[in-house]
C-alpha cells in the first residue's frame, strides 16, 4: 500500500501539467493554448454533429453556402471560426439550438 501512496505523490495534474508547460492562467501563451484548444474542440462537437446527422462535409458545405475545405479545416481545429459561421453550420446546417454560457 506504501509503494502506491509514494507513485500518486510524483502525479502532475492536467492543469500543473499545462501551467508548466504555457504558464499560468491568463498570461498571454496560456491564453493562446486556450484559444486553440476550444478551436480544435468546437471542431470536434462540429464533426460529432455532423456525423450524427449522417452528413458528409460535402453536404454540410453545401446545405452552408461554405466549402468542404473549409468544414474540413474547422472540424480540424485549424480555421478560426466567427460565431455567424458556427451558428450557421449547427443551426442552418445540422438543425441544433447554439447557446453561450459566459463564466
Amino acid at each position: 500500500m506504501r509503494k502506491k501512496i509514494e507513485k500518486t505523490k510524483n502525479l502532475t495534474s492536467f492543469d500543473e501539467h499545462l501551467t508548466k508547460r504555457y504558464g499560468k492562467m491568463r498570461t498571454k501563451k496560456r491564453t493562446e493554448f486556450e484559444i486553440k484548444a476550444k478551436a480544435f474542440a468546437i471542431g470536434e462537437i462540429i464533426k460529432e454533429e455532423r456525423k450524427l446527422s449522417h452528413m458528409t462535409q460535402e453536404q454540410l458545405a453545401e446545405k452552408t453556402g461554405t466549402r468542404k475545405s473549409f468544414i474540413s479545416r474547422i472540424e480540424n481545429g485549424h480555421s478560426d471560426i466567427q460565431l455567424s459561421t458556427l451558428y450557421r453550420l449547427l443551426e442552418i446546417g445540422l438543425g441544433k439550438t447554439v447557446s453561450l454560457t459566459i463564466s
